[in-house]
């Protein structure tokens, strides 16, 4: 999974990888031949007392240093454009991918999940692609090469090399195996530290409502340490790493010392060759150890690549047509035909039954008692949600044949719960339709009933808005998320219970602009309050996903006893006549 992933990415930059190629080829091969200078200035310079010799080697060994410096430079730069490219494309392709989700492949992932994938997790494949783009490179040169210059220097000594690297090499793959369940441990409690991080703070007023600050504590608190306990093991057995690669090292040299001096005692190894073999020694387990680092990052990076990989392979049930419609022959007509809707799962399905029809311009109510499906039956018309049968037909197309962007165009949403972005009061009107011009937001503000507090703000539409609209009061941010959906200038205006937050007398005005101002407008109302849907061309009333009562206001008190029940709820027995 993860060789794919990066074959994937980095094939777009194969040049610069090519670049990283070359410049740590001709890196390691200045490292590898400065012992050789080295071993020749000791036997052939200071041996002999040729200053001149010395001089003009060493100057060449400063010229080749020099040179190696520049190579190393030019191909971490080439390394590191890559490596960023990379995670910016990956990146960019989970965030289109995550845009294309329904609701449903949402809550299956969990949006603290897919953020950790999308930063956390393509970083660690950035990471890999960085140090793999430089280490993995010069590594094997730098150990092959360093065991060619030794074995020509000295043939005899040779074993201590393959013992050290052996050595090396079964401790490294000890080290990996142990510590590929830990990375999969230690992504999935990070998911978890982010998934109740987030929670505390969307419902930060809720936690304090009920006093649950110091058991919300302890929740964070127990997913933290879960993530330190494991992260500590992964730390402890990556730190052990580099005590037992000195060691090895250290232990080597010495031997090499030892069985050296024997050989230069005997006359069969001069001394600066003995310096230099040390020399590739140092080099040959630097290389072994620089694989063996990087190969260390490799499972965590390949469990990064795989949880990735799973947002990239997952396919939205919101699966775009492949011959979309872009024409719609009936714009502002909404209609079910036998709808059904069940999650995944669910033993009863949340909606069946569902048949009506909304023309152009007519105001459709939806009404019942918490549960019935209301919410769900409207995301129906966007397409959030497909139907698991029937057919829903939006502007004269079902609407899993129609253009998605083009049906998105077509239909203005108020969700039950408004969401603004951060910005300003401008910048969240024209969020649908960003040519709006400033005297067509106020006129929306002015149908949302919510001229008055945005004139009242600091710089009025260049107002500052906080991240969902925290610095302003829930019906203002419902009447400013309304105001949106009006710039938006749809064909369909759905209202999923966005009145709720107001009171009666804005509640009463705002319904009056919008008829008088959008007259050809479909609207689709979700409601609680009776007062609200009294004067909708059709009122549907739901009850446990079915629909058991169609019609007007007078019409329904006289047929549907549920949405008699209702109405004498709220108004009275009296107010229904």
């Amino acid at each position: 999974m993860l060789g794919k992933l990066l074959f994937r990415y980095l094939k777009p930059y194969r040049w610069l990888l090519l670049g990283v190629l070359v410049f740590q080829f001709v890196s390691a091969l200045a490292s590898l031949y400065l012992p050789s200078l080295n071993a020749d200035i000791i036997d052939d310079g200071v041996a002999k007392g040729d200053t001149d010799y010395i001089w003009s080697t060493g100057m060449f060994m400063l010229a080749i240093s020099l040179g190696q410096i520049a190579a190393a430079i030019v191909a971490t730069y080439f390394a590191a454009k890559a490596a960023m490219k990379l995670g910016r494309d990956i990146r960019n392709d989970v965030f289109d991918k995550v845009s294309a989700f329904s609701e449903r492949e949402v809550s299956q992932f969990g949006p603290g999940s897919l953020i950790t994938r999308n930063t956390n997790d393509v970083q660690q494949v950035q990471m890999l692609a960085m140090t793999g783009a430089t280490m993995l490179v010069s590594a094997p040169l730098l150990a092959i090469g360093g065991i060619v210059m030794a074995l020509r220097q000295d043939l005899g000594l040779s074993w201590l090399i393959w013992a050290s690297v052996l050595v090396i090499l079964v401790v490294a793959g000890i080290v990996i195996v142990r510590m590929v369940p830990l990375f999969r441990s230690y992504q999935k409690r990070l998911d978890a530290v982010n998934r109740i991080m987030r929670e505390q703070l969307t419902g930060i007023r809720v936690v304090r409502a009920f006093v649950r600050e110091r058991i919300e504590e302890q929740r964070f608190r127990g997913a933290n340490t879960d993530i330190m306990d494991v992260g500590r093991r992964v730390g402890t057995l990556f730190i052990t790493l580099f005590p037992l690669f000195m060691l090895v090292l250290n232990v080597t040299v010495i031997g090499v010392i030892w069985f050296g001096a024997i050989e230069v005692n005997e006359g069969n190894v001069e001394i600066g060759t003995l310096f230099a073999f040390m020399q590739y020694v140092g080099i040959i387990l630097g290389g072994v150890l620089m694989a063996a680092f990087t190969t260390i990052m490799i499972p965590r990076a390949a469990v990064s690549a795989e949880r990735i990989s799973e947002v990239l392979a997952s396919e939205s049930t919101l699966a775009r047509p492949e011959r979309p419609v872009s024409e719609f022959p009936q714009l502002g007509t909404v209609e079910f035909e036998g709808v059904e809707f069940a999650y995944p799962g669910a033993e009863h399905p949340v909606l069946h039954d569902i048949s009506f029809r909304a023309e152009r311009g007519e105001t459709v109510a939806i009404v019942g008692s918490t549960g019935a499906g209301k919410t769900t039956l409207v995301s129906l018309i966007p397409r959030l949600f497909d139907a698991t049968g029937g057919s829903v037909r939006v502007n004269g197309v079902d609407v899993r044949d129609a253009d998605l962007d083009r049906l998105w165009t077509t239909i203005g949403l108020v969700p039950q719960r408004p969401f603004l972005f951060a910005g300003t009061v401008a910048s969240n009107l024209r969020f649908g339709r960003e040519e709006a011009t400033d005297a067509e937001l106020w006129h929306a503000l002015e149908i949302a009933q919510g001229r008055d507090f945005v004139a009242d703000m600091e710089g009025g539409l260049d107002g500052r808005i906080a991240q969902g609209g925290t610095n302003v009061s829930g019906g203002q941010r419902q009447r400013l998320a309304i105001a949106r959906a009006i710039v938006h200038q749809p064909d369909i205006l759905i209202f999923d219970d966005s009145f709720s937050a107001l009171d009666l007398t804005t509640d009463a005005r705002l319904r009056q602009a919008l008829w008088r101002e959008l007259p050809d407008v479909t609207k689709v109302v979700v409601a609680q309050r009776v007062s609200t849907i009294t004067d909708a061309d059709r009122i549907i009333v739901l009850d446990d996903g079915g629909m058991v009562g169609i019609g007007t206001h007078e019409e329904l008190l006289e047929t549907s006893e549920t949405y008699r029940q209702i109405v004498e709820s709220q108004l009275g027995v009296g107010a229904q006549a």
